[in-house]
């Protein structure tokens, strides 16, 4: 035996030992939720009530989702209205899981030379020159239009009374004061992030304190509009799905788009009321794969979501319950995986309605993962970790072999740079600091209902500090940031008009036997998947409920490439919580890893568990944030 192998097995047998009780009926900080009839959660205990609400009016799991939606962009709940929205819904009557791409896309004007000209590496992190086209309110529309019950008066119904004035809490009060500079930028940002701005005392607090009743009655007119646009359709004989899209209609061809066009290009961006007209909400079929026994569903490369997939096929071939739950084997297991899968993503990755097509089938591949497993360096971190070639797995050639050859997981330095590699006069301005900029945005929303409906959401986008279009109370998305302007970096999420960035939003799904088994998110940029893969291993190899595995004591990796910021990596960095023993951490250390202590790692995980057996639910949300959730 191998001397990692003993001290792993010692490390692990010691661990086990010390457990009073098993990992399935650790005690938690928050409770398990149970219910049978339905379940409610999110990222703010006001937002899960608003589910909840639905519910009583009976509705079904989409019409809470689009209430738990409507209700966390009022409250900026690390994102705004002008956002973007993506989510898997599972359908009881066709027994499929549907995905929603209420992603935005790059407006017309936006170029690469455009931001070149301007002295940028990469699209700036806030403002209008940072927004794609708004998706979340669209994404609510059609996905409560096709898939809800309830009108879109009663869905937007707690949002509006929000709107009209609610306690704000701590969180975002603090961001907005956090962020004032930034906000001072931008006149209406200014108007509704600081209301007690006073130029004449800097000094002065300027955002709301913690418990103010927080106002935005130009958002509130919006929504309002919106209602108006549902009911003047349906006095006209128009049924509840028509009368809901042309609430859309009005949104993004109507008074409401002129308003944000005008309002964003006086203040420098680019965004056109023919760019909103253009854009549309799109239904499509998500990817999967099966983990012992389990399918896993998951949106496509315009998200990060395969990269998870590709994890679990990697990690399909080691015995992990064998290794033992955090030991030093399991760690650098899962996290040479998560190296593996993410140089994948960092590099193949993309928008999939421009060419070439992203190689999915091979890169979901199980031969691929097998290469992939077989590649893993067992002693140390492997600091080189590059992407693979999925092409000869699929039966096709890489169209990008240079590129691949000479990849690097950070900008290449001047010897490294490939033929035509351009680097910009001045760097991009990082306002963010590099842990922030890597869990930037993102909330979660998961609901399940006694009928089979079944929704798992990841919104985010235009979060504080926002800009603000006009008398329209939206707060824009920050997404264009996320896109490359180097083919060297990432060939398929170069930046180009109307293409939509390669996003780090994950909603998921699991169903086990064709039936629901998990609806399973988190917040945070690039530790979403990272998470979610630990969280489901939890659940599915040590036998935890969902609630001990929200709150269990995950690692994280910033090994991948962030996608904000300047897209830094930083090989062998790995956060683990402090109560993942000192001799693990040793072994880590030893084994090339950066190794950094926390009270607690970045982990705010929401999840459902449809219990099959007894007709019943499981809901978590974790103790990390302020995520809730409410059950019956």
């Amino acid at each position: 035996m191998r001397p990692l192998r003993r001290l792993s097995v010692l490390a692990c047998t010691l661990a086990l030992a010390g457990l009073t009780l098993p990992l399935s009926a650790q005690r938690t900080n928050k409770p398990l939720l149970h219910g049978k009839h339905w379940v409610a959660v999110t990222g703010k205990p006001l937002a899960a009530t608003a589910g909840a609400r639905m519910f009583h009016r009976g509705g079904n799991a989409i019409d809470a989702a689009c209430a738990m939606l409507a209700a966390t962009c009022t409250m900026w709940d690390t994102l705004g209205w002008g956002g973007e929205t993506q989510a898997l819904i599972y359908n009881p009557h066709t027994r499929q899981v549907i995905g929603l791409n209420a992603l935005g896309v790059a407006p017309s004007g936006a170029t690469v030379a455009f931001f070149r000209e301007r002295g940028l590496n990469f699209p700036p992190e806030y403002g209008p020159l940072a927004a794609v086209t708004p998706g979340t309110p669209g994404g609510l529309m059609v996905m409560l239009a096709e898939f809800g019950t309830l009108s879109l008066a009663e869905v937007l119904a707690p949002a509006i009374e929000m709107a009209d004035g609610y306690p704000i809490e701590a969180q975002a009060a603090d961001a907005m004061e956090r962020q004032r500079k930034e906000i001072e930028k931008w006149p209406d940002s200014t108007r509704v992030f600081l209301p007690h701005l006073d130029p004449a005392n800097p000094a002065k607090r300027a955002a709301p304190q913690a418990g103010d009743i927080f106002r935005q009655p130009e958002l509130a007119a919006t929504l309002r509009r919106l209602v108006e646009a549902e009911q003047i359709a349906l006095a006209a004989g128009q049924g509840r799905r028509e009368a809901i899209l042309a609430a859309y209609e009005r949104f993004y061809r109507g008074d409401i788009a002129e308003e944000l066009a005008r309002a964003t290009r006086e203040q420098g961006g680019l965004i056109t009321a023919q760019d909103l007209a253009a854009w549309r909400v799109k239904l499509e079929e998500p990817v999967a794969t099966n983990y012992r026994g389990v399918d896993v569903y998951k949106l496509t490369t315009w998200t990060q979501g395969p990269a998870m997939l590709q994890a679990l096929n990697i990690l399909e071939h080691a015995d992990l319950r064998a290794m033992g739950y955090n030991s030093t084997r399991y760690i650098h297991t899962v996290y040479q995986a998560m190296n593996l899968a993410f140089a994948d993503r960092d590099f193949y990755y993309g928008d999939p309605d421009f060419p070439p097509e992203e190689p999915v089938r091979g890169l979901l591949s199980k031969a691929y993962a097998k290469q992939r497993y077989d590649s893993i360096l067992w002693t140390k971190n492997d600091a080189g970790a590059k992407p693979g070639d999925p092409y000869p797995f699929q039966g096709g050639v890489n169209p990008y072999g240079e590129f691949l050859e000479r990849w690097t997981p950070t900008p290449p330095s001047a010897q490294e740079r490939p033929a035509g590699f351009q680097v910009a006069a001045a760097p991009m301005p990082n306002t963010l600091p590099p842990d922030e900029a890597f869990r930037a945005g993102t909330t979660s929303i998961q609901a399940a209902d006694a009928s089979g409906w079944v929704v798992s959401v990841t919104p985010s986008g235009g979060w504080i500090p926002a800009f603000i279009a006009g008398r329209t109370g939206i707060g824009l998305s920050q997404r264009m940031q996320s896109f490359v302007f180097e083919p060297a970096m990432n060939p398929f999420n170069v930046l180009e008009p109307g293409k939509r960035p390669r996003v780090t939003l994950t909603p998921s799904l699991a169903l086990k036997d064709g039936k629901p088994f998990l609806a399973f998110s988190v917040q945070g940029g690039d530790s979403q998947d990272q998470n979610l893969l630990q969280f489901f291993l939890n659940v599915v190899e040590f036998g935890m409920n969902v609630q001990v595995a929200a709150e269990a004591a995950n690692i994280q990796s910033f090994q991948m490439q962030s996608s904000f910021g300047d897209h830094r990596s930083e090989p062998g960095r790995l956060q683990v919580r402090q109560d993942v023993p000192e001799w693990v951490r040793a072994e880590l250390t030893a084994m090339g890893y950066k190794v950094e202590v926390l009270p607690r790692v970045y982990a705010p995980t929401t999840a459902i568990f449809i219990d099959q057996a007894r007709g019943a639910f499981q809901g978590a949300a974790s103790d990390y944030g302020e995520d809730y959730g409410i059950a019956w």
